[in-house]
């Protein structure tokens, strides 16, 4: 197999920019509450709860651009990624703002199916879709499954040759 090599693409002239995904550090988290705020605070309790692997998306030149929490559940086979949001700039739900980088939730689906084969999960990941657009792009973009979602939030798996389109983008 290749080497996993993540990348995101500037909005203004659609050129791929290499990222690196390191562990989240406290900085990282304190820059989301900072100006331009982040929609959620990663120095919450929730944020913090050290059931999450934590991960930050960052530019070589170092700036972050998302953050990402991934739940290992090696008894279920699978990584759940917990949540994902990117820097105000281009978080697509803040509204009236051209997007600065696109392709982040993408390479950061990508990394939570490495995690999940890195455990021997397959390169199974499920997550929750929070608003419909989302859950029609998963399913139209990424091939998600639907699973039960027991009241809460839509939730969906990626799996098997859905899941391993999604990953083999960022191999080299």
């Amino acid at each position: 197999m290749g080497k996993f090599v993540p990348f995101i693409v500037r909005s203004e002239d659609a050129q791929r920019i290499d990222v690196k995904i390191r562990r989240m550090n406290r900085s990282d988290a304190k820059q989301t509450e900072k100006e331009p705020v982040w929609q959620t605070s990663w120095m919450s309790d929730y944020m913090q709860d050290a059931a999450f692997e934590k991960y930050a998306l960052k530019t070589a030149e170092g700036e972050l651009v998302a953050l990402a929490a991934y739940e290992i559940l090696e008894n279920d086979v699978m990584v759940h990624i917990t949540y994902i949001e990117s820097q105000p700039e281009s978080n697509p739900t803040i509204v009236g703002r051209t997007k600065k980088y696109q392709g982040i939730g993408r390479v950061l689906i990508a990394y939570g199916i490495k995690l999940s084969i890195d455990h021997e999960c397959g390169g199974t990941v499920t997550f929750e879709a929070k608003v419909p657009e989302l859950a029609e792009h998963y399913v139209r973009d990424y091939g998600a499954s639907p699973l039960p979602s027991f009241g809460g939030a839509p939730r969906y798996e990626l799996s098997g040759e859905a899941a391993m389109k999604v990953f083999v983008t960022y191999l080299k």
